[in-house]
């Protein structure tokens, strides 16, 4: 059976027992968004016979699988913010006695009783699930006091269970302090022999002082854990107001508060947006402090970090950034890799963990100099580790209706504000009936004092008392069978006096419960009262640093140092420091030679441009410097199958190109214009068979002119103006018209009317010389087909 009570003036389902809601796992998105309420839709029928359709089977069996993952496993309740596992484990210990003051037991006492009475599942999973209560590093307030292992936050798991001992925490006593006092339905247990609470009755937001992590089917959910003082203060304001608006809810609860401490530092308004929607992410940053040494030293000390960074995983990461392996199937390290290691290494000399019992968290950071700022140091730690990081916001749970959804913080307090009055409407009206029913039994009572010499001799003198006390004095069975229970010291004068001022007492009593159930306004303030107490009971000052800051942002520092690349002829790459190097003593595998170099800086980029068009960008920095044979340019870059390289530049980004192709195609570019970011660079040259010609470099003018020669000995001479420039490169335009089966054999970019075109002539090189009127009549529109040297020879190139 189910109670409706209302909430915000909307009535809202209160299932008492998991099986109300059948329907209520079945998900079909209809927000479109993502953000929006959740609908389920009932699971489908399977018709009538022994055969069933296997599809239909499976869709149901994984339908009835989700259902439970959701709703018996993976989500917490808003009710309570207990998963289903939780709740049975701290019920378990409230019928075992396991009170606050009470001696710890073994854990494993207490999971065989969750076990054989109430979860019939693993009890590793029972026992993690007990654990997890107990870490203060987990949970912002703890609802089990473990003693002995129950793990570190550096991921150490806890002793056995025969080792551990445990009892209930305070707040945990103060969760199911109202579990006797109807508050609260309960269910048949797994086989019916036992009783358990569908839900606890708790007195405080639960979900939201500890918060939530888990995976369901088709959702999941991450709730924070936040400060029980301004939850408290939040749902007072929502008891005593219920129209109050979402925004002055806001105002009450700062943001999440976790219980490693730390800082946050997303702006107000992300977390106002992240709150609103239920769903988002929380900027965090570890805090620290810095420790003047002597003779001027210093050192930065971390004593908080981000919530769910352990010291464990940031010196593994310092590690990983100082010694880095190579990747697989690479034969070096990456550019990333050698970038990080060295700017990491100019800034942190050591980093030792000083953490202990005293000091949960104490990692000394030891800068290269001491004449290094702090921000310099702290810069590169945050930006490069975890202890800038991001946890996520999601706040999806079991509401009132039974249904999972992702909530807004509004929803989720106003939620909770309906049950809690349910509940203390539930926990009045039921100690009004035990009142009720105790001045009952006291009005017979008072029958006997008064009448006690006549009570006597009917009792003495009848042979059925029971049925002649009810006649004669107009009483029920039930005082009837009381007054036959009395014992005879119970009728002296003292204890009439007694029962007098228990009535007094209960009457008035009963009149006050009366009046809260009969006035809606003096419940809700008996709530908030309530929750008043609790919260200075309870509550604690703020672990977390809420305040705004830009996220971490390294811009890598690069020296400029001029270096000289060096280039062989099977595309081996390498470099030394300086220029004007003697490289008549490099070595070379075999086989190997010198194909170019380049006099060039370190903040400077190679270009690679593959036979099919391809051009890829590596930065100088990622060649290895030093006597070795360098390594090949195609382990610092994606070469498509097929393909292979067959030019490589290095150039200022504002350097001016000219790209053309043996087919006589063209076109204009800079440097910049080549630098791709990824490894694989991007299709930049529109090419089919033809081949591609050296990239020529220029400074344009408006005197400037190119010269092209094609293989058959044609030359053409024209403006470069007359030139497209393509910046996202292509096929271009026509340089030269050519003659079928001839191609373009070189082109240049000249200054003054003069040139040369050297060629071969048989076996032998031969040049011709064009200047002024000698070099004026091959001047021409683009696209032209050019005219014959006065030589026959096969053109080379043009100098």
């Amino acid at each position: 059976m189910s109670k409706d009570f209302k909430n915000d003036g909307q009535p809202i389902l209160f299932p008492e027992d998991d099986d109300t809601v059948v329907e209520a796992e079945v998900e079909t998105d209809t927000g479109g968004s993502g953000n929006g309420p959740r609908q389920f839709a009932p699971l489908p029928a399977l018709p009538d016979g022994d055969e069933v359709p296997i599809a239909m089977y499976a869709e149901r069996a994984y339908l009835e699988y989700a259902i439970s993952v959701v709703k018996g496993r993976a989500l917490p309740d808003v009710c309570d913010g207990q998963k289903p596992v939780q709740r049975r484990i701290l019920y378990a210990m409230r019928q075992m006695g396991l009170t606050s003051t009470s001696k710890h037991v073994k854990s494993a006492r207490v999971v065989g009783d969750v076990l054989g009475k109430y979860h019939p599942h693993g009890d590793s999973s029972a026992y993690e699930a007990m654990v997890r209560l107990a870490q203060s590093f987990s949970l912002r307030y703890p609802l089990v006091d473990g003693q002995g292992n129950f793990g570190t936050r550096d991921g150490d798991n806890a002793a056995a269970m025969r080792y551990t001992e445990t009892r209930l925490t305070p707040l945990a006593e103060l969760l199911l302090a109202e579990i006797d006092m109807g508050t609260v339905d309960f269910v048949p247990n797994y086989d019916g022999a036992f009783q358990e609470p569908s839900m606890l009755p708790a007195r405080l937001p639960m979900v939201l002082l500890n918060g939530a992590s888990g995976i369901a089917v088709g959702m999941a959910t991450e709730i924070p854990s936040h400060n029980l003082k301004e939850v408290a203060e939040a749902a007072v304001q929502l008891v005593r107001d219920p129209e109050i608006k979402d925004k002055a809810l806001l105002d009450c609860i700062k943001g999440p508060d976790f219980p490693s401490g730390g800082q946050i530092i997303s702006s107000k308004q992300d977390l106002r947006d992240s709150y609103m929607s239920g769903r988002g992410s929380i900027k965090m940053r570890a805090r620290w402090n810095v420790e003047e040494l002597a003779r001027g030293q210093w050192q930065v000390v971390v004593y908080e970090l981000p919530h769910g960074v352990s010291t464990k995983k940031v010196l593994e990461e310092i590690d990983e950034l100082t010694n880095p392996k190579v990747k697989a199937n690479k034969k070096s390290l990456s550019a990333d890799q050698t970038a990080n290691k060295q700017i990491l290494l100019s800034v942190l000399d050591a980093v030792t963990d000083e953490s202990d019992k005293s000091q949960a968290v104490r990692l000394v950071f030891q800068p290269k100099s001491s004449r290094l700022s702090e921000d310099d140091l702290m810069n590169v730690l945050l930006a490069h580790t975890s202890l800038e990081s991001s946890t996520p916001l999601n706040l999806t749970m079991i509401g009132l209706d039974g249904r999972p959804q992702q909530k807004s913080l509004a929803m989720i307090l106003r939620e909770w504000v309906a049950f809690r009055l349910h509940t203390v409407r539930r926990r009045t009206a039921h100690r009004l009936d035990q009142v009720n029913d105790r001045l009952h039994i006291l009005a017979g009572r008072m029958v006997v004092f008064l009448n006690l010499d006549e009570v006597i001799k009917l009792i003495r003198e009848s042979d059925e008392p029971k049925p002649a006390l009810i006649a004669r004095f107009d009483l029920s069975d039930r005082q009837a069978e009381d007054i036959l229970e009395i014992r005879l010291r119970q009728l002296a004068r003292m204890e009439g006096i007694r029962i007098e001022k228990e009535i007094k007492a209960l009457e008035k009593e009963g009149k006050e419960l009366s009046r809260l159930l009969a006035k809606d306004s003096a419940l809700r303030e008996q709530v908030a009262s309530e929750i008043d107490a609790d919260a200075a009971a309870f509550g604690d000052a703020r672990r977390t640093l809420i305040k705004e800051s830009q996220r971490a942002v390294l811009v890598a520092q690069i020296i400029d140092d001029p270096i000289t690349v060096i280039i062989s002829k099977k595309f081996w790459a390498r470099t030394r420091q300086g220029h004007d190097l003697d490289l008549s003593n490099l070595n070379f595998k075999d086989g190997d030679g010198l194909l170019t170099k380049f006099e060039c800086r370190t903040t400077d980029n190679l270009i690679i441009i593959c036979d099919n068009g391809r051009v890829c960008s590596v930065a100088a920095t990622q060649l290895p410097s030093g006597k070795g044979d360098g390594v090949p340019l195609t382990t610092l870059i994606e070469v498509a199958s097929g393909a292979k390289i067959i030019h490589v530049l290095c150039y200022k980004p504002e350097q001016a190109l000219l790209i053309a192709t043996s087919a006589g195609y063209g076109f204009t570019c800079t440097a910049a214009d080549m630098i791709g970011r990824t490894k694989a660079g991007k299709q930049f040259i529109t090419v089919d068979k033809e081949a591609i010609l050296a990239p020529v470099p220029y400074t344009a003018g408006p005197h400037t002119i190119i010269a092209s020669v094609s293989a058959a000995g044609r030359l053409l001479v024209f403006l470069l103006a007359d030139m497209k420039h393509l910046s996202g490169g292509g096929k271009g335009v026509i340089i030269m018209g050519l003659a079928e089966g001839d191609t373009l054999a070189a082109t240049q970019v000249i200054y003054q009317p003069e040139l040369k075109v050297i060629g071969m002539v048989g076996s032998k090189e031969q040049q011709v010389k064009l200047t002024g009127a000698g070099l004026q009549e091959y001047f021409g529109a683009r696209a032209r087909g050019g005219k014959n040297l006065p030589m026959k020879m096969k053109p080379v190139r043009i100098d």
